[in-house]
């Protein structure tokens, strides 16, 4: 297959799709890693500190940039395969069809949905958190962010309070209400992509299969909601 085919053929597409796809996953585990900090009970601190090691590190900020060409094309490829695959069936069957003795499940079938929807959200967080991390806080006055400034950390670093953003944010329960929605989105999501992820790239046998679903089961489970319970502790503080 030359690089032509590959973004150019069906069977390319999906590669592309299963390659961004997995890496995608390796961002949600150091994103997953990095937002578990603010469990610790220290006023964002380590959250801080290690926000400010991965905001000014060279190499982390070289990757960031492959990071946003993965969601592009991750994206656009998820987009085209819908696009082709409706062209090829304009007319929805009546009864979903079945491979072997499984019935395909709605989450596998709504996955540009389910995709979109992500999207949507990510677009909200990156506006929320990652651009004033990176341009200041000037781009979030309406948020009411502008008047918490830095931090100065114990060992004398100041950096962005990242934190203390999020405890503005996560203080309204429709965001907070939003944020779990979406977690949800994530977690059908990754149900299905993670497996067939593996399937694509030909890893699909009796001894490696059952492994790989339940992994990919508890993948999906415990990612999202680790990231679906921050908006909920923060919220909670904030009440406190």
């Amino acid at each position: 297959m030359t690089w032509k085919h590959i973004f150019t053929s069906s069977i390319g597409k999906k590669f592309i799709m299963a390659f961004t796809g997995l890496f995608l996953i390796s961002f949600l585990v150091v994103h997953c890693l990095l937002n578990g900090l603010v469990f610790f009970n220290d006023n964002g601190e380590q959250f801080n500190d290690w926000g400010h090691f991965m905001g000014t590190n060279l190499i982390v900020r070289a990757l960031e940039i492959g990071l946003f060409l993965g969601i592009i094309l991750h994206v656009v490829q998820g987009l085209v395969l819908y696009s082709q695959n409706k062209a090829k069936r304009p007319v929805d069957y009546a009864v979903t069809a079945k491979s072997g003795n499984q019935t395909s499940t709605w989450y596998s079938r709504s996955m540009t949905l389910l995709g979109t929807l992500i999207l949507m959200f990510l677009l909200v967080h990156l506006y929320q958190f990652w651009m004033p991390s990176r341009f200041g806080d000037s781009l979030q006055g309406g948020l009411g962010v502008t008047q918490l400034g830095e931090a100065t950390l114990s060992n004398g670093k100041v950096v962005h309070n990242l934190y203390a953003e999020m405890m503005v944010v996560f203080q309204n329960i429709w965001v907070v209400v939003l944020y779990c929605l979406a977690m949800v989105s994530l977690a059908y999501h990754l149900l299905h992509g993670f497996q067939s992820a593996f399937q694509t790239f030909g890893i699909n046998h009796k001894k490696y299969t059952p492994i790989i679903k339940v992994l990919g089961a508890a993948f999906s489970i415990i990612v999202p909601l680790i990231f679906a319970l921050m908006p909920v502790i923060l919220y909670m503080r904030g009440m406190e």
